[in-house]
């Protein structure tokens, strides 16, 4: 289950995410963001501190977000690793030699 709430104020739209962002909470997270693109110009922030689990699903998407400018922001060692891992990913290592 993921509980999103928006806050908007006149200069920034914050979606504060409590619970696991994965499978179909995906698809809902992605509809609220069109709806916030489509409807203003103002920076978007992405509140993960009350998420408990993110899926690879759920990270492509965050990752999508990240790239088109939101900011994302996180406090727990996994979701503040995760967004690490996001805004600074590490070089493909190629194993063969």
């Amino acid at each position: 289950m993921l509980k999103i709430t928006l806050e908007k104020q006149r200069d920034s739209a914050r979606l504060r995410l409590e619970g696991s962002l994965t499978g179909p909470w995906v698809g809902e997270l992605a509809h609220e963001w069109r709806n916030i693109q489509s409807a203003d110009e103002v920076p978007l922030v992405v509140d993960l501190t009350g998420v408990t689990f993110v899926g690879e699903d759920g990270k492509e998407l965050l990752k999508r977000m990240w790239r088109a400018g939101a900011r994302l922001i996180a406090t727990g060692c996994c979701t503040s690793h995760l967004v690490e891992e996001i805004m600074h990913p590490r070089p493909d290592v190629s194993t063969s030699r």
